[in-house]
């Protein structure tokens, strides 16, 4: 993490107190289980022992920390990209993830594409930064599922008025979404031409999702609880806006 980085990111945490571990390494240590994906007990030895690493994880997980930096990048990203702070277009998609021995939670199988594990559900800008991210059961249909993933937006993001979505969301989601959250859903369609043809908006999600699996410890569901899945995607989008810094 360069000096820059560590300016924006130092304003979360407490940085008056004294500590036998340097916060700055706890976060690059961090940052490095994600991308690497290892073991929190394979840690390198030039970072902090990985039971304070762990520690400072999980407490900033629990007390909100985590995701109050993504909502601060997020802002500071559209900002530097002239949009406004808040976003007012997401677009929704959802990815089926395997499970590992370890997962616990939302162990399901997705039928159509012959995976057992989980789903994330998410809903980018148009930007492709992430606004919400819900861990759910792999065998849940997108359609069924995204109510959940909107109402978690619109508690941190409740200036979007308009979702872009696939034709697995089609029927009467968009009814019920217009009636609960006052969110218009267009539904991008398939070409019928038999070619290769890049999808208006749809490939912003798409290419998140890409963004997401270039940290290792994403590519598959290392994590036994579905907070710490959604932190590890939180940490991943936060790896990738910090290098725009």
């Amino acid at each position: 993490m360069s000096d820059s980085q560590w300016a924006i990111i130092s304003n979360f945490v407490d940085i008056k107190r004294s500590r036998k571990y340097d916060l700055q390494e706890i976060i690059n240590a961090i940052l490095y289980l994600v991308k690497t994906g290892c073991q929190w007990r394979m840690l390198p030895g030039d970072f902090p022992p990985w039971k304070v690493v762990y520690y400072y994880f999980s407490t900033w997980k629990k007390n909100g920390t985590l995701e109050e930096v993504h909502e601060c990048l997020v802002e500071k990203i559209r900002t530097s990209a002239g949009k406004n702070p808040e976003p007012t277009v997401g677009i929704i998609d959802a990815q089926s993830v395997k499970n590992t021995l370890v997962s616990a939670e939302n162990k399901g199988f997705d039928a159509g594409k012959k995976i057992k594990g989980i789903k994330r559900h998410i809903i980018v800008d148009t930007l492709g930064l992430i606004i919400a991210v819900v861990i759910q059961n792999a065998s849940l249909q997108d359609r069924d599922g995204a109510q959940t993933v909107i109402q978690q937006m619109k508690e941190n993001w409740i200036t979007v008025i308009k979702i872009f979505a696939d034709g697995g969301y089609a029927g009467k989601l968009i009814g019920k979404i217009k009636h609960a959250f006052n969110i218009e859903i267009e539904i991008i369609k398939r070409t019928e031409l038999k070619c290769f043809k890049i999808l208006p908006k749809r490939w912003i999600v798409e290419r998140t999702f890409a963004w997401i699996d270039t940290n290792r410890r994403n590519s598959k569901n290392y994590e036994r609880l579905n907070e710490t899945s959604v932190a590890m995607v939180h940490l991943a989008a936060i790896r990738i806006m910090l290098n725009r810094f």
